[in-house]
């Protein structure tokens, strides 16, 4: 790591994208403490202690604390993150957006963005005015209301500053992505989990020092986080190398070597996404849900409590499906093997064009269900663990995915962008 930042901080551009997405961070961190207007802190805080093991303190980790202290981010990036699948769901659905998509090239993207965005507002608001409505019903366990002062003043002001949140913080997410480095959205997530790492570690000791917590499960809690980050970083890095070979061409005067070299196809490409995507889908029902008081609706956010059977399966469900759906969006056998075919490239004993394309999608089917089933494990079977073990939602293997996958993610694109400021620079010195 001491390596990477120096190597950073030797180019100019690479230095300036660094302490751009430091920035970045250091603006979301300080957003994280203003609560939204209206709200009694100290009730506040006392109400989330009380509910401490509940469906809200899953979501809260992937807000980075920021729905259990009600900021101005509460809502996090999850509304825009729900917007971009619904959005992929009706690109394939509607033939004008699909044909944004894939014939009116950076118009088209840039058009699909704005509608994005305009999604994302309304899920925020949705959702906002749910969270609203359920604060003006809540009291701490000492009988001091959260919302001292109720009425619809509160619910104007709550509603605007909770979208106002959210739509800035996809504006953060947009600048990461174009002057910093990584991904946004996802270095956004990433940096509400880690946030919570060091209080997550505090409680850890505390309750080992009390006795709620046994060596043998703070050890058993360690043992599963290493093995769980060593298959992350194993799947995540492993792919099949599908060989390629380039025969011996001549065009006009000109001849081409032939050679072999390989199409590269990882057994997750689709990465963290389907982990997120599940995430911020099953996140909608069980919140909209729990400001309603009724006692169905009751007991269906309760069939939505991430240690029910009926949630978990949805959960790899969703997982399988998104793991499916964003591989067959990001790799289009038919345009690999039409590319091939195109520049004289061929699979060793596969024939160019249909025959090809039928291959590689048996292919990357096979790595695909590979890969839902590990994404699976790693969300599900930690879990149980670490409740088996009684230890907090941190220690989860969906959190490990994220953070990890994430980190490797970001350092791929340090490194791309470190390779190619060594090669302009040994350019130049040839020159």
């Amino acid at each position: 790591m001491i390596d990477y930042l120096k190597n950073i901080f030797a180019f100019e551009d690479l230095r300036r994208r660094f302490l751009y997405t430091l920035l970045m961070f250091a603006i979301y961190r300080l957003g994280s403490h203003i609560p939204i207007p209206g709200v009694d802190v100290q009730a506040l805080e006392d109400f989330f202690r009380s509910i401490q093991g509940t469906l809200f303190n899953l979501y809260d980790i992937f807000s980075g604390g920021n729905l259990s202290r009600m900021t101005v981010f509460a809502l996090g990036v999850m509304p825009y993150i729900s917007a971009s699948i619904m959005m992929q769901l009706l690109t394939v659905a509607i033939p004008h957006l699909q044909r944004l998509a894939k014939e009116e090239g950076d118009y088209g993207r840039y058009k699909i963005n704005e509608y994005t965005k305009y999604l994302t507002m309304f899920v925020a608001f949705i959702q906002s005015i749910g969270i609203a409505f359920w604060l003006q019903n809540q009291t701490s366990p000492r009988g001091f209301p959260v919302v001292p002062d109720t009425g619809i003043l509160f619910i104007v002001v709550a509603v605007l500053t909770l979208v106002a949140g959210t739509m800035f913080l996809v504006w953060m997410g947009e600048r990461i992505t174009e002057k910093g480095i990584g991904n946004g959205m996802s270095l956004l997530i990433f940096a509400g989990i880690v946030a919570g790492f060091p209080n997550a570690v505090i409680s850890l000791v505390e309750r080992l020092r009390n006795g709620d917590l046994t060596p043998f499960a703070v050890a058993g809690a360690l043992a599963m986080v290493i093995a769980v980050i060593i298959g992350i970083v194993y799947i995540q890095e492993a792919e099949r190398r599908i060989p390629v070979q380039y025969p011996r061409r001549v065009v006009g005067r000109q001849e081409f070597r032939g050679g072999s070299t390989y199409l590269p196809i990882k057994i997750n490409p689709a990465g963290v996404i389907p982990i997120i995507f599940a995430q911020s889908l099953l996140i909608i029902p069980s919140s909209v849900l729990a400001f309603i008081e009724n006692p169905i609706a009751q007991l269906i956010h309760d069939a939505f409590n991430p240690t029910s059977v009926f949630y978990n399966f949805l959960y790899v469900v969703f997982i399988v499906f998104f793991t499916y759906f964003y591989t067959a969006v990001m790799i289009n056998p038919v345009e690999v093997a039409d590319n091939l075919r195109k520049g004289g490239a061929f699979v060793p004993g596969v024939r160019p064009g249909v025959e090809t394309q039928r291959f590689l999608e048996t292919v990357i089917n096979r790595l695909v269900f590979v890969g839902a089933l590990f994404l699976s494990v790693v969300a599900i079977i930690p879990l149980f663990i670490g409740l088996w073990l009684n230890v907090p939602f941190y220690f989860g293997g969906t959190t490990a995915l994220i953070v990890v996958g994430v980190a490797l993610d970001t350092l791929k694109q340090v490194e791309a962008n470190l390779l190619t400021k060594k090669y302009k620079g040994y350019v130049r010195k040839r020159r």
